[in-house]
C-alpha cells in the first residue's frame, strides 16, 4: 500500500451539509448506503451496508454531501468500531436530529461478519430510551444472513 495512507483523524464533517427542515411535524428518513467501503486495518477493503434512520430536527441531510463524505472514507484505515462512532458523531453534530439510529453490516471477512449498532435513543448515548424498536429481537438477527 501506498505510504500516503489516512487514518482516522483525517475523517473531516465540513464535507457534511445540513438543509432546513421543510416541515416541523415528526416524520422519518430513512438512507441506506449499499456500497461503503473504507481500508480496514490490515489496509485492505472492507465492504458494508449502513443504514440511516432519522428523526430530524430543525436540520436534514443534503443527500449529495453525505455522498461526497462517504467517498473520503475510502481511503482510510480505521476498525469498524471507531469508524461507525466517528460517523454517527459528526452525524449528531452536524444534524442535530431528535433521534439517529445507525447501522452497519460488514460483509464477510475470513468467514465472518459482523453488524454494528448505535441509536441516539440509548439511555449510555444520552437518550430516554422512549422507543423501544431498538430492542434486540433474536429471530430478526437470525434472518439477516
Amino acid at each position: 500500500m501506498s505510504s500516503k495512507l489516512k487514518t482516522y483523524q483525517e475523517i473531516h464533517k465540513d464535507m457534511l451539509v445540513a438543509l432546513p427542515n421543510p416541515s416541523s411535524q415528526a416524520y422519518e428518513i430513512n438512507i441506506k448506503i449499499p456500497e461503503f467501503t473504507f481500508l480496514g486495518v490490515q489496509e485492505q477493503p472492507d465492504f458494508a451496508t449502513i443504514f440511516l434512520t432519522m428523526y430530524p430536527g430543525p436540520k436534514i441531510i443534503e443527500l449529495k454531501a453525505l455522498k461526497l463524505y462517504v467517498y473520503q472514507l475510502r481511503d482510510i484505515v480505521v476498525s469498524y468500531e471507531r469508524l461507525i462512532n466517528i460517523f454517527y458523531d459528526h452525524l449528531i453534530e452536524v444534524y442535530q436530529p431528535e433521534r439517529l439510529r445507525m447501522v452497519m453490516n460488514c460483509n464477510p471477512r475470513g468467514g465472518i461478519s459482523s453488524r454494528l449498532t448505535i441509536d441516539s435513543d440509548w439511555k449510555s448515548r444520552g437518550g430516554n430510551e422512549k422507543y423501544k424498536d431498538w430492542m434486540p429481537d433474536v429471530d430478526e438477527w437470525q434472518r439477516l444472513d
